[in-house]
């Protein structure tokens, strides 16, 4: 059997001296906004506005909120031996408000404010996170609509925060649109990790967030670059969030920054369709366990995907499990064994 591991050290605050995305685009002149989750600190110290933004509105050291509905009730307990915490970074709500409305209000404020001048605005929403909450009304929408050929329609709480979500970005749009900046900003919209296994199915893909099989780790990333991006073409390259900060500064027009992204690559040839990134090798390490991999979860391990290989190492039992993804996406036949 398997012998359980000590815990990694986690690195609890982004260290003051790592320069943010932020950091880098203000001394171009970019007024800069963190709204929404922060949860890379559990001291205040190390907030948004110490790391580069002019602003933070809803962030602090919590992965999620309590309650969806004003107040916003953020009271936990950030890790084992650490004391209860409360921060009260979104005051000034009015009963009943929804955290993922409020969040999309103070986005449009911000665009509002500074139409003249560069912009970087962060917006990550709470949603879809636990706790499941949403508009009643938009639950009522989802528990009336029929369940569709591939697995029932057993969540429709969840269905209805997608559905804020989504109608946020449709926001944004709008006024970026009315605006007259529709043509002249760049659009990111991407996810930190597969759908929880309790509430969703990352189907067709094994797993979900907590453990490195596809349906924890791959995710949406849709980029609007008007005049640079052709509107509905479709890529195939895999590639990983730490190529996006190269990237956004690559868009910017912005010397690149080596030091402090080592680990990724600017996106720039495959949104344009002018070449490839020569890259074949993406790795994952986490030597922690997740806790969060329902049913499922993950101890400590490394990953390599070289072109369509996939290796997992396991770190508990040293197992290795290998995965040909291109003829089985759905990393069902380990072939470590028959490929050592």
């Amino acid at each position: 059997t398997a012998t359980p591991l000590k815990d990694a050290d986690y690195v609890m605050n982004l260290p003051l001296e790592e320069v943010t995305i932020a950091e880098a685009l203000k001394p171009a002149g970019y007024a800069t906004i963190s709204i929404g989750k922060w949860h890379v600190c559990n001291d205040e110290a190390y907030f948004p506005e110490y790391q580069g933004f002019d602003r933070n509105i809803g962030g602090n050291g919590h992965g999620n909120t309590a309650d969806y509905c004003y107040t916003y009730y953020n009271k936990c307990r950030m890790s084992p031996g650490y004391p209860w915490i409360e921060w009260n970074t979104l005051p000034d709500g009015k009963p009943g408000e929804y955290i993922t409305d409020r969040l999309t209000q103070e986005a449009v404020k911000f665009i509002e404010e500074n139409r003249d001048k560069p912009f970087f605005l962060y917006l990550p929403h709470y949603a879809v996170h636990t706790p499941i909450q949403a508009i009643d009304s938009l639950i009522r929408k989802y528990e009336a609509k029929p369940a569709d050929s591939i697995k029932g329609h057993t969540k429709p709480a969840y269905a209805a925060m997608i559905e804020s979500v989504d109608n946020s970005m449709g926001l944004i749009m709008k006024k970026l649109e009315e605006l007259g900046l529709d043509e002249n900003t760049i659009i990111i919209f991407t996810s930190d990790n597969g759908g929880h296994g309790r509430w969703t199915s990352n189907w067709p893909w094994r797993g979900n967030k907590g453990n490195f099989y596809e349906g924890g780790i791959r995710v949406p990333l849709i980029v609007k670059w008007p005049g640079k991006t052709k509107a509905g073409s479709v890529c195939d390259v895999p590639v990983i969030s730490t190529d996006y900060y190269p990237t956004m500064l690559d868009m910017a027009g912005l010397d690149l920054m080596p030091e402090q992204h080592m680990d990724g690559l600017s996106l720039i040839p495959l949104l344009k369709n002018s070449g490839n990134l020569n890259r074949s090798d993406l790795f994952w390490h986490f030597p922690n366990y997740t806790g969060t991999g329902h049913p499922d979860p993950s101890g400590p391990l490394s990953v390599i995907r070289h072109n369509d290989w996939k290796l997992i190492e396991n770190f508990e039992d040293e197992r290795l499990e290998l995965y040909d993804l291109k003829n089985d996406p759905k990393e069902t036949t380990n072939l470590a064994d028959q490929e050592p």
